[in-house]
């Protein structure tokens, strides 16, 4: 049925075109739309002909570039007809598809034909059957995301990978699409991030660097290969401004580690657009499907770094030993205390470990736990000879090194392994209790001598609980298979040793490397020196014992001094403190070459007069110079 033209208003030929409906053949083709369209248009008289053509859209939502821009001029009321090929090309939701064409075009007078289906909003009698076509529209979107998400599970379950695109760091292989090949120049960039991390830096620092390097993100070098988001873009806006979420997305993906990790997300329905994270648990992981970019070690050791933020203080420094010092009595993480001082100088005047659980349970004034207060600067001294001393260990005789740490490991697992297997075996037992009990349960609820809500409850139940085991058998099992892994785990601390050839002082790679955790002890007394245990944990190879270095007369005469000094220093507090000596009145000090008491304004006076000095002195020359000459003998 003709139509005149209203005075000034166009007549809007609506094209769209998806990347299903391209298989359909070439009669859906854009080109052939226009054609139809065109020959209706000049058949029927109309004038002013505007083409809006979406194509490559879905027409599972509407929003559309060309779709929006006609909307726009309905509203500012430019349009006198819409013509269509068919009631598809408007969309497939025949909610909104019925909302445009029996609501908003009406509203606005706006004539509306789909040429194919014989849809004229002229005809009353042609629009009885509009709304099933939209119903049969949607129903077909429908069926066809159901099918394509079966194929895109089947795809996902076989271990290929379901980017359209390869992350950063790779690029898909010219002969398989569906494997993966190191892109060495992203790859770099890949490996440094990891190197950094090690290193102590924040990801806000890694960003830092990065942009001050102008190393380009991740879009904008997709965009310039020609590929991601931005591949039809000649101009990308800050190509250099890396931000956190991309560094922390980088440093956790584990297909750097040469793994392929399938369904993170998950759309909850065809109309969504949006896709939302799926729990971990449905992740599907398979393990060695490309060439790595990182080892293993060096990314397990990076996930570790990544889960215990480490973060800058208002000096401006991490400090590394956060998230591995504990603890030994109730395995509470250890806060550290640091008072701000000259930073030319001296950073931190005091600088102590003290276990949390106490902190929070003195302001609470309950007390749980002791304070179990060390020095950092003792902490850092302890770790760094025993890693000097566990590296040497295994360099100087590494046959010896291997059977010492498969024989120290077998002592600490021995009873570890007798508990998880006797768990494990108890656990299977029960899945296989509960596989009966469900099964009469079944029969119980089929034959009436149950509730349909008693039922629910308890297969609920008992399926939680099977759920629960089953997941602990799956853990044991694999726990029970490292314990047999000594060897493998020795030799890996054998490579890291031999990296570093510098032990004099210790950095933070060395810490992030080396150090699985650390247990400190509460002090205690022997003879009134304060004595305190710590427990280094290394990795690979757990805890690792500093052997008793063999000590000349020379360290042990010092040893002896120093000793004494402490008893001093310690005797001359507590007089101190019980107010038998004031500060600042003269000290009663002993001579260390006559023994007589004499008074001193200063404790650090160690003879009474001239004459014991330069008998002390000469006396101590004499001996050196007999050393030197029986060693000449």
């Amino acid at each position: 049925m003709a139509a005149k033209q209203t005075e000034g208003k166009i007549t809007a030929l609506y094209e769209r075109l998806s990347r299903d409906d391209e298989l359909a053949g070439d009669s859906n083709s854009i080109i052939n739309q226009k054609a139809y369209l065109e020959g209706y248009a000049r058949q029927q008289g109309y004038e002013n002909l505007v083409h809006y053509t979406d194509d490559g859209y879905s027409g599972g939502n509407f929003d559309r570039p060309a779709w929006k821009r006609l909307i726009a001029d309905i509203e500012a009321d430019k349009v006198a007809h819409v013509l269509v090929k068919d009631m598809s090309r408007i969309g497939r939701d025949y909610l909104q598809t019925g909302f445009y064409t029996e609501v908003m075009f009406r509203q606005y007078h706006v004539h509306f034909v789909a040429i194919a289906n014989s849809v004229d909003s002229n005809d009353q009698n042609s629009n009885e059957f509009a709304p099933f076509l939209n119903v049969m529209n949607e129903w077909y979107l429908r069926d066809l995301s159901r099918k394509q998400q079966a194929a895109f599970r089947t795809k996902g379950e076989s271990g290929k990978p379901l980017t359209n695109i390869a992350i950063y760091g790779y690029k898909k292989d010219p002969n398989d699409k569906n494997h993966w090949l190191i892109d060495e120049e992203a790859a770099e960039v890949v490996r440094r991030i990891y190197r950094l991390t090690i290193d102590g830096k924040t990801p806000f620092e890694i960003t830092t660097i990065l942009y001050n390097e102008r190393i380009e993100t991740p879009a904008a070098y997709h965009a310039r290969h020609g590929t991601g988001l931005w591949k039809y873009k000649t101009d990308i806006p800050h190509p250099y401004s890396w931000n956190e979420r991309t560094v922390k997305d980088i440093l956790s993906k584990a297909e750097y580690a040469g793994d392929t990790v399938n369904f993170r997300t998950r759309k909850e329905s065809y109309k969504d657009k949006q896709s939302v994270a799926n729990p971990k648990e449905n992740w599907m992981i398979f393990k060695d499907t490309h060439e790595a970019i990182v080892d293993r070690e060096t990314w397990e050791l990076v996930q570790k770094l990544i889960k215990t933020p480490r973060r800058v203080d208002t000096i401006g420094e991490a400090n590394p030993l956060t998230g591995l010092v504990f603890c030994a009595d109730c395995g509470a993480k250890m806060y550290n205390h640091r008072t701000r001082g000259d930073v030319e100088k001296k950073k931190y005047p005091s600088d102590t470990y003290d276990c949390s659980t106490y902190n929070l349970s003195f302001r609470k004034k309950e007390p749980v736990c002791s304070k179990h207060r060390i020095t950092t600067k003792a902490l850092r001294v302890l770790i760094l000879e025993t890693i000097k001393a566990a590296c040497a260990s295994a360099i100087k005789d590494k046959a010896k090194f291997l059977d010492d740490v498969r024989s120290a490991s077998q002592l600490r697992q021995k009873e570890a392994v007798k508990d998880a297997k006797r768990k494990l075996n108890k656990s299977r037992r029960r899945i296989n209790e509960l596989d009966g009990i469900i099964k009469k349960l079944y029969e119980s609820y089929a034959v009436g001598k149950i509730t349909e809500e008693r039922f629910d409850s308890l297969l609920a139940d008992y399926e939680s609980e099977q759920k629960e085991l089953t997941a602990f058998v799956t853990e044991t099992e694999q726990q029970l298979s490292t314990f047999e892994e000594d060897t493998a785990r020795a030799e890996q601390f054998l490579a890291l040793a031999k990296k570093y050839t510098d032990f004099s002082e210790l950095t933070t790679p060395m810490i992030n490397e080396f150090i699985d955790k650390i247990f400190v002890h509460a002090p205690y007394y022997i003879d009134g020196e304060r004595m305190q245990d710590v427990d280094i944990y290394l990795n690979f190879i757990g805890q690792f014992e500093i052997p008793e270095p063999e000590l000349g007369e020379e360290e042990i005469k010092r040893q002896e001094q120093l000793k004494k000094k402490r008893i001093y220093e310690r005797e001359l507090y507590q007089k101190i403190k019980s107010g038998e000596h004031v500060v600042g009145k003269n000290f009663e000090v002993k001579c260390w070459e006559c023994g007589k008491t004499f008074i001193s304004k200063s404790t650090n006076a160690k003879f009474c007069c001239v004459k014991c000095r330069n008998k002390n002195y000469n006396r101590k020359r004499w001996q050196k110079h007999k050393e030197q000459k029986q060693n000449n003998n």
